[in-house]
């Protein structure tokens, strides 16, 4: 079996566009992959392209050695857009491999080692408390969740006193807990708008007496260390990764402790090959593993094979490919009903967990070429706020 055809797909999920990969072989196998989205996304295909010339011709089942001869190729570190590309082209070796061997590819990663996947339901913005309960609620009654992600900002932090942001945060998370069911667990995702660490510790702090499931990335990822310095004085479970790329910054973060759980993502740290290489270090840390999965279907069934089978995973973000568009911030529900129509068959909640498909072969879902066809690539940015004095604030 070799690799004799590379295609990719520019097609999109919902309001977003997705980078789609698949490798062939001269048997008739294809194996599938989903690339991050960082925003400059048609600079991904000619990426691909490059690396495609050192798998074709390959036998894909030897998934570390040609994961390590993409990395290894590299004579400087790839950064977010590389990575993004051997992600994708690292989940399509995987599933090869999986497919030719006829097992799932947690299989292949040492078998399950729970019996199914633990997930939260991503809301992402701070709705008014009334609505914010019938939204958790409706969550529980249609899917089961028990664990959901909104963010903390009821006020747009660079428009009011600091003080007052962080009181409006805390009353908020306080009328939560007294008004939704107490079994729900609720994390807060500040998404790296606070500059200073003694802000960001302020913040959790407040937080912190309503019992979150964790405060996620306040501070920008440049300075690994400062994450340490806001660990030693946080007194609630924090959160970050999502923007790191690879092992070795993983290790500076959990050598200053700047984390409770890690989050990194499977669609750029270099797919699951470094992902297992991360969560090993995390775990020698006694350090747990919550994936940042703000991704599509693809990603999604991805990142379930590597929860089946890693110790230290913790519990898995999650976006239903049917429902609401992708909204960040501010305080409404987005009404909006859209579908991401690339696999045919996604992994869906049930009980607030996903269930592993142990007779199905490689990532255990169906892709639909011609939905990707039709939905065709949609632009998008990030839209970067601005302060009153009219200075770029972090996006």
């Amino acid at each position: 079996m070799k690799i004799d055809r590379m295609r990719v797909f520019m097609t999109r999920d919902k309001d977003r566009p997705r980078v789609i990969v698949a490798l062939d072989t001269d048997d008739g196998l294809t194996g599938w992959g989903e690339c991050y989205n960082h925003g400059p996304d048609l600079a991904l295909p000619p990426l691909l392209d490059y690396l495609y010339g050192f798998l074709a011709g390959q036998d894909p089942t030897r998934v570390e050695y040609l994961y390590n001869l993409m990395i290894q190729q590299c004579r400087f570190p790839p950064g977010a857009l590389g990575l993004a590309a051997i992600s994708g082209l690292d989940h399509c070796l995987w599933d090869l491999a999986a497919k030719a061997a006829g097992v799932p590819v947690y299989k292949l990663l040492g078998g399950e080692v729970r019996d199914r996947v633990k997930v939260y339901a991503g809301v992402y913005t701070a709705p008014d408390v009334p609505a914010a309960r019938d939204e958790l609620d409706r969550l529980n009654e249609q899917w089961g969740f028990k664990a959901f992600k909104l963010s903390p900002w009821r006020l747009e932090p660079n428009s009011h006193r600091w003080g007052e942001v962080v009181r409006a945060s805390a009353e908020y998370f306080r009328e939560l807990r007294e008004t939704v069911d107490s079994s729900y667990e609720i994390a807060f995702d500040a998404h790296a708008k606070i500059f200073e660490p003694a802000m960001a510790r302020q913040l959790g702090n407040a937080l912190a007496p309503y019992d979150p499931l964790f405060f996620e990335e306040p501070l920008r990822p440049e300075n690994i260390e400062m994450y340490g310095d806001l660990k030693q004085g946080l007194n609630c479970t924090l959160a970050t990764g999502e923007s790191l790329y690879h092992r070795n910054e993983f290790l500076r973060l959990l050598q200053v402790r700047g984390a409770d759980i890690i989050q990194p993502d499977i669609c750029v740290v270099g797919g699951i090959s470094e992902m297992r290489r991360i969560a090993t270090l995390a775990e020698a840390h006694f350090v747990s593993v919550a994936p940042h999965n703000p991704m599509g279907p693809l990603a999604t069934a991805v990142n379930v094979h590597f929860s089946a089978a890693q110790q230290n995973f913790k519990i898995l973000e999650y976006r239903l490919p049917v429902g609401q568009g992708y909204v960040y911030g501010g305080t409404e529900i987005d009404q909006r009903e859209m579908e991401a129509r690339y696999v045919v068959d996604p992994y869906l909640p049930k009980d607030g967990y996903l269930e592993l498909r142990p007779d199905r072969p490689g990532w255990g879902v169906e892709m639909d070429e011609k939905a990707m066809l039709e939905e065709g690539y949609i632009h998008w940015q990030r839209k970067v706020p601005k302060r009153p004095d009219g200075s770029y604030a972090f996006a």
